[in-house]
């Protein structure tokens, strides 16, 4: 809309929950503030199974106090006022998801992010071979296009993130790491790019090798690979650990 500009932080990290399953874990995703609420809600589709034109959401702060409705398609997602930790509920019929299998779409909100794009490349194709509701093959192309942005969106990330570069890394519900950056570029069986990093404290997930291949060499558990979302560029000196303080 014009006139409105996002003055804050340019994404935000949520919690999304869905009226179908209120007992599940809700799922902690990464938005845009600079998309409106149209494309948000088509985002909200993979994750919850729901359809964007049906779909009602709800903001609950912190102490799960109810704030507002999102109740306008053409605003900015950053014009509700959202911050980092709060919590969307989308409020849907989810007969897509129903028809597929509700067991699945419970244990989808407990995957992590790499084995939910598995299991949504399932959904999908499952729902575009059965000509389901929304998932017709218009709906697809649509959604494929909005893949490919994303895609290109990421690329643009990743060309300020250079190899030898300091780093901080912010992944939602991990808390802030300081790195160097080791690695920018595609990894075997993952969609998009990866930034591949050396902690400076043992707080990784490897030695910079990835299912057998190796991408960068580090010591164990000082590697890790992250989305370029989740990495900020900057001079960040290397912190002092006394690791034997800790118990």
């Amino acid at each position: 809309m014009e006139g409105i500009q996002v003055l804050t932080q340019d994404f935000v990290n949520v919690h999304i929950t869905k009226s179908d399953s209120e007992d599940a874990a809700p799922v902690e995703r990464r938005f845009k503030k600079g998309i409106n609420i149209h494309e948000f809600k088509t985002k909200l589709e993979l994750v919850t199974g729901g359809s964007a034109a049906t779909m009602k959401l709800q903001v609950f702060d912190k102490k799960n106090n109810f704030i507002c409705d999102i109740d306008n398609d053409d605003a900015l997602l950053g014009s509700y006022p959202i911050d980092d930790g709060m919590r969307i509920h989308v409020i849907d019929n989810f007969t897509l998801v129903k028809d597929f299998g509700e067991s699945d779409s419970a244990e989808r909100f407990r995957l992590s992010e790499e084995e939910y794009e598995k299991k949504g490349d399932t959904l999908r194709s499952f729902l575009q071979k059965n000509r389901l509701g929304k998932y017709n093959e218009e709906e697809m192309n649509k959604l494929k296009e909005q893949q490919q942005k994303e895609l290109e969106e990421e690329a643009k990330i990743a060309e300020a993130v250079l190899v030898g570069a300091r780093c901080e890394v912010r992944v939602p519900s991990q808390g802030v790491r300081r790195a160097t950056v080791r690695y920018n570029g595609p990894l075997d069986g993952a969609r998009g790019l990866w930034i591949g990093v050396q902690y400076d404290e043992p707080r990784g997930k490897n030695d910079g090798s990835v299912n057998g291949k190796r991408y960068f060499t580090c010591p164990p558990k000082y590697g890790g690979f992250v989305k370029p979302m989740y990495v900020t560029v900057g001079d960040f000196p290397v912190e002092e650990f006394d690791l034997d303080e800790e118990i």
